[in-house]
Order: C-alpha cells, then structure tokens, then sequence
C-alpha cells in the first residue's frame, strides 16, 4: 500500500469517526477537518459551514436550462477579510481506492460555485430559502456586501487525486470583480497534514505573470551555507502578487502578528498616498525567504526571473498596505519601490532556519516574543509535559496514556511514521488519536475558559493570534505558572470541550448549526458563573476520571441550550447568526443571563483555596523532587571535582566566604555530609563558575 493511499484510508475512518461522534453527515465533518488546513495553511482567514445544493433555471443561448449550485461554505464577512470572498466546495466520497479526477471534473465543480454566486445576488432566490439557512444568510451577506467585496476565490476541496494543478488560477470575472481558483487535493492533503507544506505549488514567476524579472545583487560568498540576495522591487508589482496569493505569501509567524494587530498601518499609508517618491527612503523594506530561485543576467545586471514557495518574514504589514492603498495611490504606485533582503533555504532546513529568520528579522520592530509562539518557551514547555506526563486511566480505561500536543504542524504523524508496526501499537496505545490536540486546540480551549467565546467564533486563526498576544501575561517571568497542575487542568477543559461537542449534536432541541460557536459560550458562560460565585470547576475530578461527570454535562447542556438561543435570535437589523456570534455585544447579552443549573452542578465547584492547594501539593512534589535530583548531582560529581571548583574558584576570587565554606564541605564527601540548602547552593556555585570559565572539562572528567 502506498503512503497516498495508506493518508486516504486514514482520512475516512477519521471523518467517519467524527461524524459518528458528532452526529454530523460525512460532508460536514470532512468540512471541519480541512477549514482548520485552509486556515492554517493562510488559503482563507476563516471558515464557516454552509451547506447548499440544489438546481435552478436558467437562459443560455437563448434556451432554459437546468444549471446545478452548490457551495459548502465561506470564509466570513468580506469587510473582514480585506474585501476577499471564498466559497468552498467540499467532495468527500468514501471508496475503496483513490480517486482520480481531471480537469474536466473540475470545470464542472468551480461552475456550481459560480451559479451559486450569481444566483445569490438576486433577490428572488434569497426569498426562496428558508429565513434561518445557512444558504439564506450567505446569500443576503453577499447581497450586503457586494460593494465592498474586492476579489472571489472559488476554493474546491476534495479526497480525490487531482490530475489538474490548480493553484491562486486567475479566472475571469463576475461583475468586474476577479475571480481565482484554487484546488486541494488529496495529495495536497497529505503534504500539508504530515509534513506542515501548504505551498510546493507556491512559484512566483515574475517575468511571465508578474510584469518582469527583479533585479538583484548577490550578498553571500561562495563558502556560506545559505545564498542571500539583496532586491527591489516595484510596488505594483508586489502589490500585483499579494493580490493573488494573499496571506499565503506571509510566513505563519507573521501572519498571526498581522492577525493580532488589525487594520494596515497608516503611516505606510500615508507616504504611499503623498509621498510614493519617498517610500524607498522611509520604509525598511522586506525580508524574505524561498526554497529556490531562477536567476538570469541581463544587460543590466542579475535579475530573478522566478521563486519557489516565496515567504515574507519582515515586512507583511508593509505589503498588506501597499496593497490596500493600491487604489488611493492611483498613479503614484509606479514611484515606489521596495527593498528585500531574500535567503534562499532549501526545504530541510526550513523548519528551523524560517522561523529564526522571522523572529531576529522582526525583533528590530519591538514584536512580542509571543508573537512568534511556535518557539515560545510556552510552547515548548507544554509539549515537554505531554510526553511525560501520564494521564490516569479513568473509569472506562485500562491503562495510563498521554495527550499529544503537536507543537509543529506533522510532528505526530513524522514520529507515528518512523516506526515499525509492533513499535506504532505501542505508541498508539500510548498516544491514542482522540488524545490528540494542536496549538489552535489548546487557544481554543483556553479562550473559551477565559470567557472569550467571541473571539474563539472568529475562527482558529484569528483566535491562536488573540491568545499569542496574551501569553507573556500567562508565561509570567519564568514559566512557573506553566506546570504539571496547569497542564492537567489544560487536559480537562479539552475534555470537558470534547464532550460538549458530542452531546450537543445528539440533544433534541439542537438545530443543527453552529455547533461550534454554542459550544465555546456555553463552556465561558459555565466558567464565568463560577467565577462569579467565587468558585472555580474541579478540574483536578475531570483530570483523574478522564470524563465529566454527570451533572457538570447537565449543567453545561442548560448553558448550551440557552446559547442556541442567543445565537439564533440575534438582535433586529443583524440577519447572520455567524458574524453575530462574532460580536462582543453578543458575549456581553449572554453573559448577563441567568441561568438555572441543575442542583448537583454545586458538588463540582471548588472554592479559589481548594484549587490552589491542588497546585501547592504537586509544586511541593516538584520541589522534593528538585532536592533529590540536587543531592544526588552533588555526590556523583564526587569530592575530588569539588575540591577542584573550590580551589579555582578561589584562584579566580568568584567566591564569597560562604559559598567558599559550601564547596569545601562538598569537597570532604562522604566524610561531611552538605545539607539539602547546601546541595542547591552548591549547584548555583558551580554554574556561576562554569560562566566564568570553569570549563565542562572537570565535569566531564568527574563523571567518568
């Protein structure tokens, strides 16, 4: 069996699965899965569900004919997206083998996208659906919005192997607006969901679709690892390909710090309105990356004739703006000119080199650190925890397991796929696939539990970049907030999430839809109340059980019954319940609601100092521990390399009498014993000394 074909089975019993769980059709749970890829991946901002598909009639070439619509959603209010429109299509069919299609299937497809849009502007087709569809709401925002929508992508996302490659594909127009087609593939799929590669099909070509070649001078000698070029390039024409590829062209990092910052820059907008002659002069230009460059040599000098998979890592809010103000700029967009530094990092290195490239490219711009979260402390401390620590077996369990918390998009399936078959049901029973969870998982999670159900309704994306703005405050000095407790309590809000998920697609009073949004206010709204008693969820029950208990899923399904409510009779003059959920107007209604709980909800509430005692007890485990793994550091370096630290650090006058007196009881093991306080002294010593110069040689030769 071939890997495309091992990616495809997985695929449907994981859709399957889902959709069994959620009591969602096959068609929609396939939609949630990929909505996070093409988030994630930058194709779209955000994603949401619509289903609609049908037949309608229509005169072509003088004869009525039948012409087919479908759509399965969208990617938000296009005021929010940079004046972008996406439609999806989702093809999701469960076969045996791999499904090949060709550009003839896909002709067919993009069509029902575009009847669809067509037919939405008009007023007789929105009369005709059901009020409260997901179909009407989408029809009456494009009927809202269709002065400020700037550019339709037509987005088709199937499990088939497309023969057709077709990727940001310009693709006419509708009404004067452009039109581009973009299509995922199962081997596409695949690429993006074990290896973390959205964009192998990403080729800038700048001489034959974008105007010309750049102009370039090479800035690496022959001996370095990595070429770098420094270029300039012509605003229009930058503004010419961001207007194709859009946020795709921004590296993941800087994508979220746009993300978390909002509208463009009015500054850059400024010069580039009244100044474009001066914009060279002002702006610091771009950094970027490519896997690969074509270079010729002209008359003129070197020029880049075409990049592969070209990402910004500096400069993504000076692109976004010239692109915004292209229209303003009018005439004046030919004066300005961009400067970009490019390094060319070949694929095996990208992984490391690109984001570090990112993070020191836009430190001269005072970015947070946790702007740049994939190498965030954080980050990577919760991904240490998830691989020690185990999780009880609950009352439905055999055995102890973990969660996995993929910190780099793929790490679960590179490590999963570097086993043998005995070693993966080792790991499988060891990782279970439903304790699986990602960076946008733990955001969502989080932000729901810290009563922000609002942001967390905008969409994966837009959330992560909302919580990566607030972690410093949560990371604190030196990450001590973040330990075994807190990870624990992380596991039970993704089970207490999880489960919330499951339970409201099988209740009776659920209408279907928006699922995801009822389920993050319910969850804040549970949490807030608690607050507000002065109490907080037993997260530590939910922990040990693996479960929640009864009567917190029956006090969860009142909040959740209620948030169906509130987000289905949104106030007057608002028709999409969507972009209502969105609101802070909406959190704030709902948060002032009073809700009945069932009785038992009080057993499940713990009182600020039961739960602080929970972090006090492991914290005391953790220092036990500490002191023991001290002790037995300083009795296995053994007298002698202690006698030799003493002596220089007296040599080199580092020591104070007492840390001098400290070594030297050290230095007469097992003679004198140190204490447990002179253990940890000695150890800050010693790492004093080893900044200073004591070199890892006496400690290498110590521990032989």
């Amino acid at each position: 069996m071939s890997e495309l074909e091992e990616f495809h089975q997985n695929l449907i019993a994981d859709v399957q699965g889902d959709a069994d769980a959620m009591g969602f059709y096959t068609q929609e749970a396939f939609f949630e899965k990929v909505g996070e890829i093409l988030t994630e991946a930058g194709e779209i901002d955000e994603c949401d569900y619509c289903h609609f598909e049908g037949t309608r009639s229509r005169l072509k070439d003088g004869t009525r004919r039948k012409v087919s619509l479908q759509v399965s959603g969208y990617s938000g209010d296009p005021r929010d997206t940079g004046g972008d429109l996406a439609l999806i299509l989702c093809d999701f069919q469960i076969t045996p083998e791999v499904r090949k299609t060709d550009g003839k299937h896909l002709n067919g497809q993009f069509s029902k996208l575009v009847e669809f849009l067509k037919f939405a502007r008009k007023e007789e087709f929105l009369d005709e659906l059901e009020e409260t569809s997901n179909a009407a709401q989408l029809a009456d925002l494009i009927q809202q919005r269709w002065s400020a929508i700037e550019k339709f992508k037509l987005v088709y996302v199937t499990n088939s192997d497309n023969r057709a490659k077709v990727d940001a594909r310009p693709a006419g127009q509708i009404d004067g607006k452009p039109v581009t087609y973009s299509v995922w593939d199962l081997k596409r799929l695949q690429a993006f969901v074990e290896q973390g590669r959205a964009r192998e099909d990403l080729t800038i070509d700048f001489v034959n679709e974008f105007g010309g070649g750049v102009p370039v001078l090479k800035a690496s000698g022959a001996e370095t690892s990595l070429e770098s070029y420094i270029a300039v390039i012509p605003g229009a024409q930058l503004a010419q390909i961001y207007d194709r590829w859009g946020a795709r062209l921004l590296e993941a990092n800087v994508r979220s710090f746009l993300q978390a910052r909002g509208k463009v820059n009015q500054g850059i907008r400024e010069t580039i309105t009244k100044e474009p002659h001066m914009f060279l002069a002002y702006n610091n230009g771009l950094a970027a990356t490519a896997e690969k460059v074509e270079l010729e040599r002209t008359d003129n000098g070197l020029v880049i004739t075409s990049a592969d998979n070209l990402q910004i890592v500096n400069g993504g809010q000076t692109t976004a703006s010239i692109h915004a103000a292209r229209k303003l700029a009018g005439e004046g967009l030919k004066d300005i000119f961009v400067q970009m530094k490019l390094n060319v990092v070949p694929p095996v290195l990208a992984d490391t080199v690109v984001p570090r490239i990112s993070e020191f490219a836009n430190s001269q711009n005072k970015v947070n650190a946790a702007d740049f979260f994939a190498n965030h402390p954080f980050h990577i401390r919760i991904e240490e925890l998830s691989r020690k620590i185990l999780a009880p077996a609950g009352a439905e369990g055999y055995r102890e397991t973990k969660w996995f918390y993929e910190r780099a998009r793929g790490q679960f399936a590179d490590q999963r796929g570097k086993l043998t078959k005995t070693q993966r049901d080792k790991w499988d029973a060891e990782f279970p696939k439903s304790q699986f969870f990602t960076k946008t998982d733990l955001a969502k999670f989080e932000n729901s539990w810290n009563g922000k159900p609002d942001v967390v309704s905008k969409g994966a994306q837009k959330n992560f970049a909302e919580f990566a703005k607030a972690i410093e405050k949560v990371w604190g000095r030196n990450g001590a907030r973040i330990n075994e407790v807190w990870y624990r309590h992380l596991v039970a809000k993704a089970i207490i999430f999880r489960r919330l998920e499951k339970l409201v697609s099988g209740q009776e009073w659920y209408e279907g839809g928006y699922r995801a949004n009822i389920v993050t206010y319910a969850v804040a709204k549970l949490a807030h109340d608690a607050e507000a008693a002065e109490k907080v969820v037993d997260l530590g029950r939910v922990w040990r059980l693996q479960s929640v208990p009864t009567a917190l899923e029956e006090a969860l399904l009142v909040a959740a019954r209620q948030a169906q409510t509130l987000i289905t009779t949104p106030p007057d003059g608002v028709r999409n319940m969507s972009e209502w959920a969105k609101k802070q107007a909406c959190w704030e209604r709902f948060r002032k609601t009073e809700l009945a709980y069932p009785e038992g909800l009080k057993d499940l509430l713990i009182s600020l100092e039961d739960a602080r005692s929970e972090d006090d007890e492991v914290k005391d485990d953790a220092e036990l521990t500490k002191s023991v793994e001290d002790q037995a550091k300083v009795f296995e370096l053994g007298a002698k390399f202690w006698q030799d630290a003493r002596d220089w650090g007296r040599r080199h006058k580092l020591l104070s009498p007492a840390e001098y007196g400290v070594l030297d009881t050290c230095a007469k093991i097992p003679g004198r014993i140190p204490t447990e306080r002179q253990t940890t002294v000695a150890l800050q010593v010693l790492s004093k000394l080893e900044q200073n110069g004591f070199g890892a040689e006496e400690v290498a030769h110590a521990a032989k």
